[in-house]
């Protein structure tokens, strides 16, 4: 077993075409290792054929909000704690917090869990899009599902000597680029089992437009997709992990050892 193992996870999976497309590229072409499935979302079926077709490792992106202007999703069961004034799924962490049950947060998380498994997929761990804001619900989730949290927000977590998000260092201004970030990342990785978490995407309108281009989260849309997806294909990024013996893992494979 190699020193040094690292997760690279795409999220979103199933959001819209671009995130699809962008996953399935960062995983054959790049160095992610397992993807997010949301599976409330409108281009679910698209990433369950995709899954099949390459073999990606799955984690549940358990998916109680909807931060988007103009890609909306409502949830899979009925619970009127779940959903806003359009009935869509709550727009912010603090309004989930503040309205949502924890009852009702279970039942869509198992739904969601249960639509992922009736398509003949299995996942291996769990998460949340944008936060945990029941966590009640999801350590009920990771107790149904016998997987453990990517998070230490929760008891049942996978132990990590490190968690980093690539998607949003740009933001930083003291980090030249993405790409040198990563880099600096990678080489400074101590033994153990670290953690990458991504969110990659192909560039264009769909994904351009999906949120207001004066919208808080605008750089989530577009921006930070592309530029992950740019830098997770690098073949610089692919030998300078080959170069330190730095094994690629999902959970899948933690699961299974």
């Amino acid at each position: 077993m190699a020193e040094i193992q690292l997760i690279v996870q795409a999220d979103d999976f199933g959001m819209c075409h671009a995130v699809n497309e962008g996953i399935v590229r960062s995983f054959v072409d790049g160095i992610v290792t397992q993807a997010a499935m949301m599976a409330p979302c409108p281009w679910f079926e698209e990433a369950v054929a995709l899954t099949h077709d390459h073999a990606i490792p799955l984690g549940l992106h358990g998916t109680l909000t909807c931060e988007w202007d103009h890609l909306r999703w409502q949830p899979l069961t009925g619970g009127a704690s779940l959903v806003g004034d359009d009935g869509t799924m709550h727009r912010t962490i603090a309004d989930a917090i503040a309205k949502l049950d924890a009852d009702e947060g279970l039942i869509e998380l198992e739904a969601q869990a249960a639509r992922v498994e009736a398509a003949g997929l299995r996942v291996h761990c769990c998460d949340s899009h944008m936060w945990p804001v029941s966590p009640p619900a999801y350590e009920g989730l990771c107790a149904r599902l016998g997987v453990r949290f990517l998070y230490p927000i929760l008891k049942a977590n996978i132990p990590f000597e490190s968690i980093r998000m690539l998607s949003d260092v740009e933001a930083d201004d003291a980090i030249p680029d993405k790409k040198t970030w990563l880099l600096e990342h990678i080489a400074g990785l101590e033994p153990g089992l670290h953690y990458l978490c991504t969110h990659p995407a192909v560039a264009g309108p769909e994904i351009a437009s999906i949120a207001r281009p004066d919208a808080d989260n605008v750089v989530w849309a577009e921006r930070y997709r592309v530029s992950d997806l740019a830098v997770l294909t690098d073949p610089e990024v692919r030998a300078a992990i080959e170069a330190r013996g730095i094994a690629l893992v999902s959970a899948e494979d933690l699961a299974a050892g």
